[in-house]
């Protein structure tokens, strides 16, 4: 089985998403180069953190929506097992 993302993903919204992220990442670069206050600094890294986690808590809630949800109606319990190790350790990773 192809691993690859999720249908329910809308992959031009999360693009659109991602790239609004690396504009703020280039913005602050620009303000620790301009050696702007640190407490805007922060509240901008803040925001950039808020806003990459949003896109995760996306991915993650269509692919167990999607390919988990698929994963588990078969009736293999080998599959299954994996599926759900494979969830667990996403979750783990993702929530670090």
């Amino acid at each position: 089985m192809e691993k690859k993302l999720a249908q329910g993903n809308d992959k031009e919204a999360l693009i659109k998403r991602l790239k609004r992220i690396e504009g703020q990442v280039k913005g602050v670069q620009k303000m620790v180069e301009d050696e702007r206050y640190c407490v805007d600094i922060l509240v901008q890294v803040s925001a950039i953190r808020s806003a990459i986690n949003k896109v995760g808590s996306i991915i993650l809630e269509n692919h167990i929506k999607g390919c988990v949800t698929n994963s588990l109606k078969n009736d293999d319990t080998e599959l299954t097992e994996e599926t759900i190790q494979e969830l667990m350790d996403t979750i783990s990773k993702f929530t670090k």
